[in-house]
């Protein structure tokens, strides 16, 4: 293979270039070239005492290093690729709490227990609420005054909140708070929200907190819910308090952010691809919403943490490396994915990355996510047929999430 033709310097986690764009025609380079590659970073720059980290580009690699997490560790470095040079190594290590960052065997006990939360009977029972949640949140947005709208703020953020708000019972008031919080956590890279590492630390101790007094209420006064169900009779093989605690804090993003992004990018997808929006709006096709979660990539990238001396893609990677698996590259790979640079809401198979490639951390949600973007595209296709984009979309500036702050729309 030939080198790829990447400037000096270039970084897939650099948060400026992913405030601009996802950086698909240099994940293309490298795939054809170079499809694991070592990307030098000054030191420090992402809060890591190493130089760099080796990015994978293939979908058939990023699939082998999500399956393999006995040479691909989430433990050692979190699966965050890039916090900033501030960020000191306890607060870091204080990451290891969460589900998205243990290795098995904990990861295995303790997502054995959470994922009673998203059974095939948990997801069916709030269909019909989130049905009619949909339609309400489309119906207020289509009734505001001019006919004018952030789409991000008044239909694409309400939906994954009311849902994570119903799945485990926190009060729909109090989901606003939710939404302060999460934004918080993930916006410290954003200089238009001047929010410090520290306030977004802040952000997440709000939330622990917050779930934490939720489970010590339902140790006192058990209900027929599922806080109840996770956090009772902790000797019975169930969540504590702290584990809970942190359990909500990852729905906070991995549920909010995620779907929220996804149905923006859905959203601003369809309307500059007018012949799928017509498509859909025709013939509601049950293929769309993996298709939009693919076309979207709401994560980026994660990375893994190399347990041991290891082969890749032909390169020797070294015991205690990082390696950025890159789901954004892996969704555009043209030896998976027929024209994969064309939205095509009828694509059928799709086995994309964007849930995740396989192996333990395979999205817990994932059924709960096509839900609500299913629900909410038809309500949209209801109630606003004639929607269109008045702007192009703010981008948040971050280094893993492929986030949208703000997309103005009209109805037509």
């Amino acid at each position: 293979m030939s080198c790829p033709a990447l400037p000096d310097g270039f970084d897939f986690t650099d948060p400026d270039l992913l405030q601009s764009r996802v950086p698909l025609p240099e994940f293309a380079e490298l795939r054809r070239a170079e499809p694991v590659r070592w990307i030098p970073q000054p030191a420090n720059v992402a809060g890591f005492q190493d130089e760099g980290y080796w990015a994978v580009t293939r979908h058939a690699d990023v699939k082998y290093v999500s399956t393999h997490p006995e040479i691909f560790s989430s433990y050692l470095n979190t699966a965050i690729i890039r916090f900033n040079e501030r960020i000191h190594r306890d607060a870091i290590d204080a990451q290891r709490l969460i589900l998205l960052n243990m290795d098995p065997p904990e990861h295995t006990r303790v997502r054995g227990i959470v994922q009673r939360v998203f059974t095939p009977r948990a997801i069916r029972a709030l269909e019909e609420r989130l049905r009619n949640r949909a339609h309400a949140i489309v119906e207020t947005a289509r009734t505001l005054p001019g006919g004018s709208f952030d789409f991000v703020t008044q239909v694409a953020c309400e939906l994954p909140l009311q849902a994570i708000a119903e799945l485990i019972g926190i009060p729909q008031d109090d989901r606003a708070k939710i939404f302060d919080w999460s934004n918080k956590m993930i916006s410290y890279d954003d200089p238009e929200y001047a929010i410090s590492e520290q306030v977004g630390q802040e952000s997440a101790m709000e939330v622990i907190a917050y779930a934490m007094n939720m489970a010590a209420d339902r140790k006192q006064c058990p209900a027929k819910d599922i806080v109840t169900t996770l956090v009772a009779a902790e000797d019975e093989g169930n969540l504590n308090s702290d584990e809970f605690g942190f359990f909500v804090l990852m729905l906070a993003v991995a549920g909010n952010e995620t779907t929220r992004n996804a149905i923006t990018h859905g959203m601003h997808a369809f309307l500059t691809h007018p012949d799928q929006w017509e498509l859909y709006k025709a013939e509601r096709p049950s293929t769309a919403a993996e298709e939009i979660v693919r076309w979207a990539t709401p994560v980026n990238s994660f990375q893994r943490t190399a347990t041991q001396d290891t082969e890749l893609g032909g390169k020797q990677i070294k015991k205690g490396d990082r390696v950025g698996i890159f789901y954004a590259a892996a969704n555009h790979d043209p030896e998976v994915f027929e024209n994969p640079d064309v939205f095509d809401i009828t694509r059928d198979p799709n086995p994309h990355l964007g849930f995740g490639g396989g192996g333990p951390h395979y999205c817990l949600g994932k059924s709960l996510a096509v839900l609500e973007i299913d629900l909410i595209f038809n309500a949209i296709a209801d109630a606003m047929p004639t929607l269109r984009a008045s702007g192009d979309p703010r981008r948040l500036r971050s280094a893993w999430i492929n986030g949208v702050k703000e997309l103005q729309v009209t109805l037509g």
